[in-house]
């Protein structure tokens, strides 16, 4: 089934803002550069792992073969992710406005990202032959 346009807009605008606060707040941050890296660098895996994980869930759903190595490295990825977060903000020297509001960008960053990548997905789908399968997403 096609996803309406409108939860398509909303999904992209979603991962725009999670991302985009999530960037504003590193650029403003009072941080060394190597923790903006850090916690860039979990963002960036984070976006990685959901969408991965997302897509060797899906396909193991439609048949599609995912080997159980690659199933578990995405589950893995995920939840490091968030672990290498929680962490990261627990030991931080930051108001905890600041840590709630790196926690809540990065939650809505990552939820928008499954999403958007769920709606390329099935808009792939839709505008395929029948006999065609997306292969990239």
């Amino acid at each position: 089934m096609r996803p309406s346009a409108a939860f398509v807009g909303v999904s992209w605008l979603a991962l725009l803002t999670g991302c985009l606060g999530y960037l504003v707040g590193l650029w403003n941050a009072r941080m060394t550069m190597s923790e903006k890296g850090f916690y860039l660098t979990v963002l960036l895996f984070a976006l990685f792992a959901a969408v991965s994980l997302q897509k060797s869930v899906r396909d193991r759903l439609e048949g599609v073969a995912v080997s159980a190595i690659y199933h578990g490295l995405c589950w893995l990825g995920a939840g490091a992710a968030v672990v290498l977060l929680t962490v990261g903000l627990w030991n931080a020297a930051l108001a905890r406005s600041e840590k709630g509001f790196y926690a809540m960008a990065f939650t809505l960053a990552v939820y928008a990202s499954v999403a958007v990548q769920k709606n390329v997905r099935d808009l792939a789908a839709t505008q395929a032959p029948a006999t065609e399968r997306p292969a990239l997403l």
